[in-house]
């Protein structure tokens, strides 16, 4: 894929680092984590558990505080905000796409794929859903609950409901890993797909090698650092 042209940096940090407290004493999960990732790319982060790839994941999106260093998203230092700051501007950017759907049970389909767009004041939320789960192929489970839906279509319409805020940045935690086969591949097809027609940042944690090789770049982290 060295032939797609990337646009600005979307995400950057500096000497990022996070250690968290132990019965052992402190212990470093991160250590030193400098990189860039453009506008439009596609990176999967890659390691053995307990790597400290997720904890890289929630440091980029905002989630978590780091122990040292900085980290921008879309130009804002991250590090400067505050945890309401920080939820505005994953408001404003960034979508997420789990291992575990973390679909709202009491909610259908629909309800789901429009929860974030009514959360921002949508007045077009209803329509905008309706088309983002007809482009994972889901039209006719819009009235479907989350029970009634299969692993592969809990996970298209969390994909769904991550892209109809047409984020800058979508990031996905091991987005395949409890799915079949059949289903990793057309989920997989999906973000892919979406990422290229939207030319929104995909990044990607994940355990699967071949998952990983279609991702424009692999990033390696072993013992909290960055080896590639």
């Amino acid at each position: 894929m060295q032939d797609r042209k990337f646009d600005d940096v979307v995400l950057r940090t500096a000497a990022l680092g996070k250690q968290v407290s132990s019965p052992e004493g402190p212990l470093t999960i991160l250590d030193d984590v400098t990189l860039e990732i453009r506008a439009g790319e596609s990176v999967a982060l890659v390691g053995p558990s307990g790597a400290g790839k997720t904890t890289l994941l929630a440091l980029l999106a905002g989630l978590d505080q780091p122990s040292s260093g900085q980290v921008w998203l879309c130009g804002e230092d991250l590090t400067r905000l505050d945890e309401d700051g920080r939820a505005r501007l994953r408001g404003r950017h960034v979508g997420f796409v789990f291992q575990s759907f973390h679909l709202v049970p009491s909610l259908t389909a629909l309800e789901n794929v429009m929860l974030p767009l009514e959360l921002a004041g949508r007045d077009d939320a209803a329509a905008r859903a309706r088309e983002a789960l007809d482009s994972v192929g889901l039209a006719p489970r819009l009235s479907h609950y989350p029970k009634q839906l299969s692993g592969g279509e809990k996970q298209r319409v969390a994909i769904a409901r991550a892209f109809v805020t047409r984020p800058a940045v979508l990031f996905a935690d091991e987005p395949t890993g409890n799915l079949d086969a059949a289903s990793g591949e057309r989920v997989a097809g999906l973000l892919f797909g979406l990422n290229r027609q939207a030319r929104t940042t995909l990044v990607l944690v994940t355990h699967e090698r071949n998952l990983a090789s279609r991702c424009d770049r692999v990033l390696e982290i072993v013992a909290g650092r960055l080896v590639t």
